[in-house]
């Protein structure tokens, strides 16, 4: 998402990362990473609790989830990974987010 970053903003998407380290850990991983999206800490997992995100030890932690989720707080579009590089391209979310974008003209 890093990469194609530009084509979010250009679309007024906004891009929410949301993980269970620490503030600090976090934190520190946007900054070496470079991140230009917003990453927000929930060391209590509240978030990846509420969306059934799967957690696996043999896989070394939590499986990527993805969503896009519109103005209205509808998941218009929820991908559950089977493993730490199961996350789709940037172009599966964009046409999504062309599609909102088209039902609201």
């Amino acid at each position: 998402m890093r990469d194609g970053y530009a084509e979010f903003v250009s679309r007024d998407a906004v891009i929410l990362a949301i993980g269970t380290d620490s503030p600090d850990s976090f934190q520190a991983y946007w900054k070496k990473e470079n991140l230009p999206y917003i990453g927000l800490s929930d060391t209590k997992a509240s978030v990846p609790r509420k969306y059934r995100q799967e957690v696996s030890l043999f896989k070394l932690g939590r499986m990527p989830l993805n969503c896009v989720i519109d103005l209205e707080g509808k998941i218009r579009y929820l991908h559950y990974g089977a493993n730490m590089t199961d996350i789709p391209d940037n172009e599966t979310f964009l046409q999504v987010i062309d599609q909102i974008i088209q039902k609201n003209l």
